[in-house]
């Protein structure tokens, strides 16, 4: 690998920790391309390079991720849409369901022993949105494969608590 590759590679990870640290900031493709020191057009084309999706896909990831943490703590859904640096509850809820699978109110209902059993580390693991991929198979839910299983591993530690 080039220097420069190296470099920009450098560039984007701390793009990438501004929005890891920041998210629920209001953030946008140019102030992460500055932080980049690159053009935004250049910073989106190297970071999906670089990491798969695209920079705003990655902190809708976060902020639903996030988002997930504090419903499974009781905050409304309303709450838990602004407090991660959302201004829309319609545009939240969309992305929520089309990460997680089910509506952030369905979500905050759920059951939610098994991930409360688990050290932070291992929950913060397990629970972490998939984002669709293209070809991926679903079954009749829209559930990919690795969603069922992780979802049923959440059903079979809390049957055994």
């Amino acid at each position: 690998m080039d220097p420069q590759r190296l470099a920009n590679l450098a560039h984007l990870r701390r793009a990438r920790d501004l929005v890891d640290r920041e998210y629920d900031r209001p953030l946008d493709v140019p102030a992460m391309a500055r932080q980049a020191l690159m053009s935004p057009g250049h910073f989106s084309r190297e970071f999906r390079a670089a990491y798969g999706e695209t920079p705003y896909s990655y902190l809708m990831t976060r902020r639903v991720e996030r988002a997930m943490a504090l419903l499974r703590g009781g905050m409304s859904v309303t709450d838990a849409c602004m407090a991660v640096g959302c201004t829309s509850l319609g545009s939240f809820s969309s992305r929520f369901t089309e990460l997680v699978g089910i509506t952030p109110s369905a979500y905050r209902a759920r059951e939610h022993e098994a991930v409360s059993a688990m050290p932070a580390c291992v929950a913060k693991v397990r629970t972490r949105p998939v984002r669709k991929r293209p070809n991926e198979p679903r079954d009749t839910k829209g559930q990919s494969a690795r969603q069922q299983r992780v979802r049923t591993g959440e059903a079979a530690r809390a049957a055994a608590v």
